[in-house]
């Protein structure tokens, strides 16, 4: 029971926050945890481990198809007191609001049918990362004709919590690698549409990274990370990528030149060369899907993630997946 260890995320070809926030919770499930629910943070006995459940989460929630965004992990934990504890998060992406006490029932639905199910204490978390400042559901009731349910209570974590002048000011000061993650996807959700906004934010969120003291591996994570949360146009990917050259020659620091990874410079350079516009777009089709594959690989051979889930966060089929899997096992 350990932290999987995948160290080149990849970053979608479209918005994906839903798959950011899933590999996010699994790669710095420590660090979430100690910044959106420290007192739980502290109560975790972390030299034990722990386990994703996605398996288990998978079977009570099958039918529960709102055709909304949402991110659900369940993860077992050892308290300091010695007892097991099932800590389930959930995530609405959304920015607007569910209908009145439909949020508070799902989670209440969840936690019972794993409690039912597994005889197992289970503890609901839940993340709002809506922009809504009066939608803050953190418990359901019900009462009619005599019957009524006691009230279910659970911590609640809203991030526009976050934007006001002092708690902001946390978060750029705080060393904890997830405060990046909740900053860019604040931002993606208050600057949506507005590009060069949205280039400027995560120009400097990415310069704040190598003042972090943070090493290569983490910088270049972190990048991919910050641009799967925050998308650009391509014509702003690479004037991006440009800037973050400057940015690492001042600083004496060439990190993120390892975006040739994943094709982009690649295929530039390519299609310069072949002197036509497609030859571009064909070398970072090409170079993306060749670092498709190499994540693939590494999820494969470093995390237990299922075939589906890898599939889901490499843009891979199953089918793919499954082959590199037989073949690395062979």
């Amino acid at each position: 029971m350990s932290q999987p260890e995948d160290n080149t995320p990849l970053k979608p070809s479209r918005s994906d926050y839903d798959g950011a926030w899933k590999a996010a919770l699994e790669k710095y499930f420590n660090e979430f945890l100690a910044l959106l629910f420290p007192a739980i943070h502290n109560e975790v006995d972390w030299s034990k481990g722990y386990e994703f459940l996605d398996g288990e989460l998978e079977k009570i929630t099958v039918d529960a198809k709102t055709g909304r965004r949402y991110t659900d992990k369940l993860v077992k934990v050892y308290y300091q007191d010695g007892t097991e504890e099932w800590l389930l998060i959930h995530v609405e992406i959304q920015s607007s609001p569910e209908p009145k006490g439909i949020f508070a029932r799902r989670m209440l639905t969840y936690w019972s049918r794993l409690f039912d199910r597994y005889q197992v204490d289970v503890v609901s978390l839940a993340v709002l990362a809506d922009t809504s400042q009066n939608y803050r559901p953190s418990a359901f009731h019900f009462s009619r004709s005599g019957t009524q349910q006691m009230d279910f209570i659970y911590p609640v974590a809203k991030l526009i919590d976050y934007e006001d002048e002092e708690s902001w000011a946390s978060l750029e000061a705080n060393n904890n690698v997830f405060a990046l993650l909740v900053m860019a996807q604040i931002k993606a959700k208050r600057l949506k549409g507005n590009n060069e906004g949205l280039y400027e934010f995560r120009l400097g969120l990415t310069r704040s990274l190598y003042k972090r003291g943070y090493s290569r591996e983490q910088v270049v994570e972190l990048f991919h990370f910050i641009g799967w949360m925050i998308q650009l146009p391509k014509s702003l990917e690479h004037r991006l990528i440009e800037a973050v050259k400057a940015v690492e020659k001042e600083l004496k620091m060439p990190y993120i030149n390892t975006v040739e990874q994943y094709g982009i410079e690649q295929g530039i350079e390519q299609g310069i060369e072949k002197g036509i516009e497609k030859g571009i777009e064909k070398g970072i089709e090409k170079g993306i899907e060749k670092q498709r594959e190499k994540t693939a690989r590494n999820m494969v051979m470093q995390t237990e993630l299922n075939d589906q889930t890898i599939a889901a966060i490499t843009e891979l089929s199953i089918q793919e997946v499954a082959q590199l899997r037989l073949k690395l096992n062979k």
